[in-house]
């Protein structure tokens, strides 16, 4: 009897321009958890962040090592947004980053689904901060 498929995303790669600026931002600015930073030589590094209590994948932050890779930086899904930040308080969330200097693209809002806001990370990706209804 072959075993049932069981998978999971464990890492969505973020291009970014610098390890350390990238590591500052999330883990300052969105208070994100510094998972690991494993030098791998060549000034190559294994960077994975991730929110704090998080259970699914973590963020691996990539650095440009190629000038297509430069250009794509910030702009991963052709303006588009990006990734999804779940909250289980989206107005302390949405304080905390405000206060934290980050950039907010519109103003919070309802929908069936939830309260949402667009922000974006220090590259200019897109993200959502989202607090689900229940």
């Amino acid at each position: 009897m072959s075993k049932p498929i069981q998978q999971q995303i464990g890492a969505i790669a973020l291009v970014v321009k610098d390890y350390d600026d990238a590591i500052d931002f999330y883990t300052q600015k969105l208070q994100f958890e510094l998972i690991e930073d494993t030098d791998l030589g060549n000034g190559k590094r294994w960077v994975q962040v991730s929110p704090p209590n998080a259970n699914g994948a973590n963020l691996l932050l990539a650095q440009a090592s190629t000038e297509e890779q430069l250009k794509s930086v910030g702009n991963q899904t052709g303006g588009r947004v990006f990734l999804f930040l779940h909250t289980n308080d989206f107005w302390r969330d949405y304080d905390r980053m405000k206060e934290n200097g980050i950039v907010f693209t519109e103003e919070p809002r309802e929908e069936k689904y939830g309260t949402v806001v667009v922000f974006q990370d220090l590259y200019g990706n897109k993200w959502d901060l989202l607090q689900l209804h229940k």
